[in-house]
């Protein structure tokens, strides 16, 4: 009677200790079938943001180093009357355009030393689809200068007006923090732009709270 008694008494304490070690059995099942998500090509994730964003303080310094190096190669091409000196600046332009928007942006060149700039300053963090859109417009443009200059050899005011087109957006870029590629995304998306530079389009989570405490 005895050895029943105490046998009574221990069985909910075995149910419990069979319960927890099937509990330790479950958890880590569940957490190996849960994925974490992929880092995205262009951008990255950064909490209380709905889509992933991009630092643009670090793309206002990239666009200043590559518009730079473009003013110089203009102005040598303005002086000489010949368009060769764009060659390598267009080269440039394109090879840092498609290595942002096919490996990553963390793998540019001008937005490396853009981060390496910025390093000291809070991040502005601003939507990475207006961005990954305005350079495929640049990647465009870049495509169509080259194929001018080495294709068609074309005449020296159209290689230079296209050339001007680069150079003038880079620049407002880079003083203003106008990006016109980001504002033509609103004509071709469906798809309201985030979190856009100076709060001039829809704002929400982290970055509707930074906004807030700035302007008290």
């Amino acid at each position: 009677m005895v050895a029943a008694s105490t046998s009574s008494k221990r069985s909910p304490v075995s149910r419990t200790a069979s319960a927890a070690n099937a509990a330790d059995n479950v958890i880590p099942n569940q957490q190996m079938t849960t994925e974490p998500a992929s880092a995205p090509t262009v951008g990255r994730i950064i909490s209380g943001y709905q889509i992933p964003v991009i630092n643009e303080r670090a793309a206002r310094a990239a666009a200043g180093i590559l518009f730079l190096v473009g003013i110089l190669a203009y102005s040598e091409a303005l002086h000489t009357a010949n368009a060769a000196a764009l060659k390598p600046f267009g080269m440039l332009f394109m090879a840092d355009m498609a290595i942002r928007l096919i490996a990553g942006d963390r793998w540019s060149p001008t937005m490396a030393l853009g981060r390496l700039a910025v390093r000291g300053q809070q991040a502005e963090w601003v939507g990475a689809p207006q961005k990954e859109f305005a350079w495929w417009m640049g990647l465009l443009i870049a495509a169509i200068s080259c194929v001018t200059m080495g294709f068609l050899s074309a005449p020296f005011w159209v290689t230079m007006a296209i050339c001007g087109v680069c150079v003038t957006l880079l620049f407002l870029e880079s003083a203003f923090g106008i990006c016109v590629g980001c504002k033509l995304q609103t004509l071709f998306s469906r798809q309201e732009p985030m979190y856009c530079p100076g709060g001039t389009c829809g704002v929400s989570g982290k970055h509707a709270q930074d906004t807030a405490l700035e302007n008290k």
